[in-house]
Order: C-alpha cells, then sequence, then structure tokens
C-alpha cells in the first residue's frame, strides 16, 4: 500500500461528505492506536476499493459509544482523532468519517443502522470488517446478519481474519495495557507508527533549567500516557513555532518528581542538544523505549549524573542503527 502519503480526508458529519466519497468501500471502527491488526484489514480495504474503482473510507465514531453509555467503563484513547487521520492516510485510505456519536445514533438497530447510514447516505459498494464485527443497538448485529444485508444489497463484503500476538488478537485493549504498564517497546512493536504523545507545552518549576536540563513541560495531553518513567523519545513537531525542533532525540520524564516532594504526574521533556522558546507551542513525540523507573534520589549531585545517564541512554536509544 501507499505510504507517505496525505492523511485521509477528515469528515465529521454527513452534512459535509463529498461527493468522491459516496460509494465507497467501507471498514466501520474504532481504528484506535492504528495497529498491525488494522494494517492487514485497511490492505483489504485499500485493495478493494483499487479493484472496484471506488475511494476508500474509515468510518468510526467521535466520541466512541461507550463514553455516552458507560463513560466510567470508557478507557483513554491512544491517538487523536488528527493522528489517526494521518496513520490511515498513510496505509492508504482516502476518508475518515468521524461520526458524531449520538443517543438517537446508538438506539438504532442493526438493520436500521445499515440501512439509514450505509445503504442511503453513504450508498457503499463494499464492506470489509473483522470475525467479531458487532454493531447497531447494544451491539445487536453480528457478521451473520452483516452477510445476510450485504446479500440482499448486492454489496460486497470481506471478513478479514485477525493478526496474532502469540495466542491472542492484536488489539487496541492489549497496546492499552502494554502502555499504561511502561512496556512501550511492546507497544511499538505492535503499532504500525511509534507510539506518539501530544501535548501544550506550558511554564512550569523552571528547576530542570537550573539543573541544566531545561524542559518543555506538556499539559492538555488527550490521550493515554505511559506509565510513570523515564523514557526515550523523539520530536516530531512542534505546531507552528520553532520546528526546527522536529527530530531531535528527547529524553522524557512521566510522573511525580520526589526528590522535591512533589507527587503530580508530569510530562517534561528535555529535548537533547534544541535550545529555543516552545512556550505556548503545541508539541509532539514519538516515546521510543522506557529507560528506568521514576527514582527519588539523596540531593541535586545524585540526581543530576542520573540526568546525565539518561541523556546518554536517549542519545544511544534515538541514533540511527
Amino acid at each position: 500500500m501507499a505510504s507517505n502519503r496525505n492523511p485521509a480526508q477528515w469528515i465529521r458529519s454527513l452534512n459535509e461528505l463529498p461527493d468522491a466519497a459516496r460509494g465507497a468501500v467501507v471498514s466501520i471502527g474504532n481504528f484506535d492506536g492504528v495497529h498491525r491488526g488494522h494494517r492487514v484489514l485497511l490492505r483489504r480495504l485499500t485493495t478493494m476499493a483499487r479493484e472496484m474503482n471506488r475511494p476508500s473510507l474509515v468510518f468510526t465514531f467521535d466520541p466512541p459509544p461507550l463514553r455516552l453509555l458507560r463513560p466510567e467503563q470508557c478507557p483513554p484513547s491512544l491517538t487523536w482523532m488528527e493522528r489517526r487521520a494521518d496513520l490511515l492516510g498513510e496505509l492508504g485510505v482516502d476518508f475518515l468519517l468521524a461520526y458524531p456519536t449520538s443517543r438517537d445514533l446508538l438506539a438504532l438497530t442493526a438493520t436500521e443502522f445499515f440501512d439509514e447510514l450505509l445503504v442511503h447516505q453513504l450508498g457503499v459498494s463494499g464492506l470489509v470488517e473483522g470475525p467479531n464485527f458487532r454493531f447497531g443497538k447494544q451491539r445487536g448485529g453480528d457478521v451473520a446478519l452483516l452477510e445476510s444485508l450485504c446479500d440482499t444489497h448486492g454489496i460486497a463484503l470481506s471478513i478479514v481474519e485477525p493478526e496474532m500476538e502469540g495466542t491472542e488478537w492484536v488489539s487496541s485493549s492489549m497496546i492499552r495495557d502494554w502502555v499504561s504498564q511502561g512496556s512501550i517497546e511492546q507497544a511499538n512493536r505492535a503499532l504500525v507508527s511509534p507510539y506518539r504523545v501530544m501535548g501544550h507545552v506550558a511554564h512550569g518549576a523552571a528547576r530542570g533549567r537550573t539543573l541544566g536540563f531545561p524542559t518543555a513541560n506538556l499539559v492538555d495531553i488527550p490521550i493515554l500516557l505511559p506509565a510513570h518513567g523515564v523514557y526515550a523519545g523523539r520530536i516530531v513537531g512542534t505546531g507552528s513555532r520553532d520546528s526546527m525542533a522536529s527530530g531531535f532525540p528527547a529524553a522524557v520524564n512521566i510522573g511525580p518528581n520526589p526528590t522535591f516532594g512533589e507527587n503530580a504526574t508530569k510530562v517534561e521533556v528535555h529535548i537533547l542538544d534544541f535550545s529555543g522558546d516552545l512556550y505556548g507551542a503545541d508539541l509532539e513525540l514519538e516515546i521510543l523505549a522506557r529507560i528506568r523507573d521514576v527514582q527519588k534520589f539523596s540531593g541535586k549531585d545524585a540526581l543530576l549524573e542520573q540526568l546525565q545517564m539518561d541523556v546518554i541512554a536517549a542519545r544511544h536509544i534515538c541514533s540511527p542503527s
């Protein structure tokens, strides 16, 4: 499939559906994280679309239905929607429909969802799903019903076998567990691109600057944070300011600062070999590997010695092999 493509065109409602997206070959799901299992399915989606001379479209929900139905059970996301559009575009997908989730939508039976949205509004030509696909009110529709409905309406259907990790299917839940445990290398092997964090650079205590290790302090992070620890990362975007920071390696501290009696979780990014004002920018970085746990040090000198070792480790991890 194509790579280094433009992002999938992000459609926020059916009212803004371009004519070019009608009659698409469609896959429905959350596609959170965009992992190896998704890649297998999307390879089939884009191949079918090409064979049928149709566009490819991923149909997802914004927010996830669980956030309306049982918000206390809704897990944090692995990707924000713009990032999802980027990843889908890299995998060859033409359109991303992030359908606004509502109570009315969730009240549609499986057959109503199929008839009203897929047939009448999208005019789908084909569907590509996994074997555990469920749809409609209370997830009442399954693959058997989907096959029957597609047959009735003359819509092509392909059911794609899942990608395996040992004896388990590669899934967003699996990756979410690894990220929350700090097993970031394991998560990255299952993702199509290294795990990426995005946040707004805000003023902090400026303690890092006085120690000779200035940090960009990230707030308003919209996705799941890896477990507390120190990580090696790489800057991949800085919004509209100081774009020269892109590509620089970084040592990233996620968690509290017990050496100074601080218990709040912070995300502090020390960008190696970079000097510039990033306050007010939106910073994106890949988290590549875990270096160590968060520790309490006996004093400033012990902390400085460890920070120097962290920088050496981050530089080594981020160096081209």
